[in-house]
């Protein structure tokens, strides 16, 4: 996909919310959208019975209890977000950096998006001290925020906020008074998931906290545009959830009635679905970790990967190398890694971060080679990594990184 960049920074070249993983249709994902696909037409807005049944079954198999009258579908998590963010007003506050479609729906309401800064450890929430900090001075200026997005497996750095954490962020939301929506889309992708402690802010703030989840890319192939939201019990939540719907309803933003069949068969996790999923988030472990080795080892900073599909890498210690080739921000370092490692390689200016920042998200999928039967066939090898396609550009990535290392060292650009 191609569209172009809020901020002025050119070109984007990836989805606004999951990217593409390449990994072949489940058989019998597609078999349920091709029985549906007679039905034509479209849910009804906020999902039919059937997928808000298997949104429930889904929360509470995950311990977080839920009513299908507290649940809405929408055509991707973008239409939630946009009509959580009409609905409930006021400014939006999220953790720099973050998912690249979030502060653009504001944006795009004429919300002003106010960036809190994340702790050394995790991505994905806001430090608890710099969020009091931003609720102050932004009320201080005339501002009224309310809304808080956050997530705990986080998209664009692979990590996972603490328990910890997470406590000191949603007791500090919940003492300003502020409403959190947390993007769940990654929370089944943990790469070590007995050694992780994975928590629900609303586990911990049951009244004010909607639930967000993006079945595109995770459960569903990432054209099967599908995603839901769970509200919490109380009457104030049921306000939102109506507005929320009236908002869906100007929008039209219903999900297809075949998607729909498919998503709700997803939800329900049958056998093959989670097979799937246990088999990718596997495979993009191992991805992850190799990359960051690679990347580690050139010098360069990230934080090991603990969920996801993404690296998030700080090239702050190759600077020298970096100016040498006339690569001064993160979209001129965007433009020259794309470039050298024939994959896309966002800039973290599209995340949040600040341009003057060498930061960028790459992704696990760009290394599972580039026909459907090499991406397959990673799929189903016990050991992927040893596959020549994938050696082929792990070896290419860790070459583009240490040539860089080398160059800082000697202080030149290589030939």
């Amino acid at each position: 996909m191609r569209r172009t960049d809020p901020e002025g920074h050119g070109p984007v070249r990836f989805g606004p919310s999951i990217p593409e993983d390449g990994l072949p249709v489940l058989p019998e994902l597609a078999a349920v959208l091709a029985s549906a696909a007679s039905r034509g037409g479209h849910e009804p807005v906020g999902g039919g019975p059937a997928l808000r049944e298997a949104a429930c079954g889904y929360w509470d198999r995950r311990g977080l209890h839920c009513d299908p009258g507290r649940v809405a579908a929408a055509p991707g998590a973008p239409a939630l977000l946009l009509a959580l963010t009409a609905a409930l007003g006021g400014d939006v506050l999220v953790p720099r950096p973050c998912a690249a479609w979030w502060a653009p729906y504001a944006r795009l309401l004429g919300r002003p998006a106010f960036q809190v800064p994340t702790p050394p450890e995790s991505g994905g929430v806001p430090d608890p001290y710099a969020l009091l900090e931003t609720v102050r001075r932004v009320r201080a200026e005339g501002g009224d925020p309310r809304l808080l997005v956050l997530s705990v497996a986080d998209d664009p750095t692979a990590t996972v906020a603490p328990p910890e954490l997470l406590h000191e962020t949603v007791e500090a939301a919940q003492g300003q008074g502020l409403h959190l929506v947390s993007d769940e889309t990654w929370r089944d992708t943990l790469h070590e998931p007995h050694d992780t402690v994975l928590l629900s802010p609303a586990e911990m703030l049951p009244d004010r906290v909607v639930v967000v989840s993006d079945l595109a890319g995770a459960l569903l192939p990432p054209g099967w545009p599908a995603a839901v939201a769970r509200f919490p019990a109380g009457d104030e939540a049921d306000g939102l959830h109506a507005r929320v719907l009236d908002v869906l309803t100007a929008l039209d933003g219903r999900v297809a009635a075949p998607v729909a069949a498919a998503a709700g068969y997803a939800l329900a996790e049958p056998g093959p679905v989670t097979g799937r999923v246990t088999a990718a988030v596997r495979l993009h472990a191992r991805l992850a970790a190799a990359a960051h080795d690679a990347v580690v080892s050139a010098g360069a900073l990230a934080r090991p990967p603990r969920s996801g599909r993404h690296l998030y890498a700080d090239l702050g210690p190759l600077r020298p190398a970096l100016a040498a080739h006339g690569v001064g921000d993160a979209q001129e370092l965007e433009d020259f890694l794309s470039a050298r490692l024939g994959m896309p390689a966002p800039g973290g200016h599209r995340f949040g971060d600040g341009l003057e920042a060498p930061r960028v998200r790459l992704s696990t999928g760009a290394l599972m080679g580039g026909s459907d039967t090499e991406r397959a066939e990673c799929l189903t090898s016990p050991t992927p990594l040893e596959l020549p396609h994938v050696q082929r550009a792990l070896i290419h990535l860790k070459s583009v990184f240490d040539d860089l290392r080398d160059d800082a060292q000697r202080g030149e650009p290589a030939r």
